[in-house]
């Protein structure tokens, strides 16, 4: 078996281009969004939900660029491994943005907050792996099989 790819930093770099680009598309669409639009049935929820959502998702960004900072200063040389693992993690219980809100917000950014959660996604899997090592685990199948083989081996 071939050994699993670890993060390193043409992947960190990338992925840090793509956070900035992303987290500077979220700044400059809710700010034009601070307008809002008349034909909304209720403005004042309507700008609540542009709040809240704003906040969600700028704070959703900022969290991984602060992840990706912490990546970067590691493969830099400025911190160690053991500080990264104590100190560089993603925050958890993190909540996701509410449907009711999104609701309330225009097509174009419904699909920003989208694209900010799937984005955060990626780097927590990715996360999770590393400090996982990313290690391959067989699947059950396998480990049954070779259970199995063992069991008929030892007969």
């Amino acid at each position: 078996m071939s050994k699993p790819a670890d993060l390193n930093r043409p992947i960190i770099e990338s992925l840090y281009a793509e956070a900035l680009l992303l987290a500077d598309d979220v700044r400059a669409s809710f700010d034009f969004a601070g307008r809002i639009d008349a034909m909304v049935e209720d403005e004042d929820l309507a700008r609540i939900a542009l709040s809240c959502e704003a906040l969600r998702t700028t704070t959703r960004m900022m969290h991984v660029i602060a992840w990706l900072l912490n990546q970067r200063a590691y493969f830099q040389g400025n911190i160690s491994e053991f500080q990264l693992r104590r100190h560089g993690r993603l925050p958890t219980g993190t909540r996701g943005s509410d449907p009711a809100q999104t609701a309330l917000l225009s097509a174009n950014l419904r699909e920003l907050v989208a694209a900010t959660e799937r984005f955060y996604a990626r780097i927590a899997r990715l996360e999770q792996a590393w400090h996982a090592r990313f290690a391959m685990q067989p699947s059950a199948i396998h480990r049954l099989h070779d259970r199995l083989g063992l069991a008929l081996h030892y007969q």
